[in-house]
């Protein structure tokens, strides 16, 4: 059962959302008590209006930095004919003009830094999906379109550096070098590695040299070598499959050197070593067949990282579940457009707080900042 509770504070409102729920792991447990869980309270006015009559469309990455700035990459080529009539020569109406596809706020919510699209030198993605802000400041990002498959690495200032594969080009989920419609990635600082959760068209996680992109490792489902013979369709009763679904969406480290991989479409997390041994997995809303409950997730930032926090585009929520053991304690969110509701949530982070940043894609298009409360 879900519960909503809004509260008026002078001009400003607030509303937090949360739910005991059952839990769900390797073999499915019983609901916890949700009194401990973390509990969160959206903000309504983050980040500020955009300047320059500019507009977004759908938001499909969102990052933190060192200095708890949030970055996110959005769609500027969704954006709707009727929401960029200000375009036309003349102008047809006051409204409005695509933001740049890269931006950069602090915790205010101004706008700091932006900038994005196609240049010399490299192939900028036909649908922007993900992005990291690396400790030296560089923004990496990705894309899906079937035509994307790269990786390209920017200073926070937009200037090129360098990339990994080719748009137009994969070599399926074997390949070394190629990549197949990557969705996320995630570095190791301290063995200077970049891991990629690739993806809509692969079905693996492969490892590069952060520095020179050189090849490292790739895996499949629990460690296997990863196949792209069709699969079966997702069945919640039905054996799990021995591969990824399609699409790999998300990669996270976790401080004692565990990988975790969102499996979306078989509602799943699946957990390994950094040569990628399977350890264990968790399943999430089994009974989700649109679209797959898993579409990223972040740990928490205490030095355990006691916490998981889910986002669920299919059932439009936030799980919140333990780490360890994938038991569920708490959910928040449900369908909708109001603040604090959900549009296919697709992408999350964490910033120095404990405060969450979630993004829309499909008709959701925007960024929501959740605070957390205890």
């Amino acid at each position: 059962m879900m519960q909503m509770l809004r509260t008026l504070l002078g001009a400003s409102f607030g509303i937090w959302i949360g739910a005991a729920a059952f839990a769900a792991g390797a073999a499915l447990a019983q609901p916890a008590a949700a009194g401990d869980a973390p509990r969160f309270q959206v903000d309504p006015f983050w980040p500020k209006p955009l300047p320059n009559n500019w507009i977004m469309g759908q938001v499909a990455g969102v990052a933190v930095d060192k200095n708890d700035h949030v970055w996110i990459i959005h769609r500027p080529g969704t954006i709707l004919d009727d929401e960029k009539e200000a375009t036309k020569t003349p102008p047809s109406a006051r409204c409005c003009h695509p933001a740049p596809a890269v931006m950069e706020f602090d915790q205010e919510g101004n706008l700091l830094r932006h900038w994005g699209g196609p240049g010399q030198g490299y192939d900028w993605p036909k649908s922007e999906h993900g992005i990291l802000v690396d400790d030296d400041g560089n923004v990496w990002i990705a894309g899906n379109d079937p035509s994307d498959a790269q990786i390209l690495e920017f200073t926070g200032d937009g200037k090129f550096l360098q990339q990994v594969g080719h748009a137009g080009q994969t070599g399926g989920s074997s390949s070394h070098d190629l990549l197949g419609r990557p969705a996320h990635m995630t570095i190791d600082p301290a063995a200077n590695e970049l891991y990629v959760a690739d993806g809509y068209r692969n079905h693996r996680v492969i490892v590069f040299d952060a520095k020179t992109l050189a090849f490292k490792r790739l895996w499949g489902a629990y460690g296997n070598a990863p196949s792209d013979e069709k699969q079966p369709p997702y069945s919640p009763s039905g054996p799990p499959s021995q591969q990824f679904g399609n699409p790999v969406h998300c990669v996270r480290l976790s401080h004692d050197g565990l990988v975790y991989v969102c499996d979306r479409a078989n509602d799943r997390i699946q957990v390994f070593h950094k040569d990628g041994t399977f350890v264990k997995e968790f399943r999430f809303e089994p009974q989700t067949l649109a679209n797959g409950s898993l579409w990223d997730m972040v740990l928490s930032n205490d030095t355990a990282q006691r916490y998981m926090f889910i986002v669920d585009g299919a059932n439009e929520q936030v799980t919140v579940a333990l780490r360890e053991t994938g038991e569920v304690l708490d959910k928040f969110g449900q369908g909708g457009r109001m603040a604090g509701q959900f549009k296919w949530v697709h992408n999350v982070a964490l910033d120095a707080k404990g405060n969450l940043y979630t993004t829309e894609v499909g008709t959701g298009r925007r960024v929501q900042r959740f605070k957390r409360l205890n």
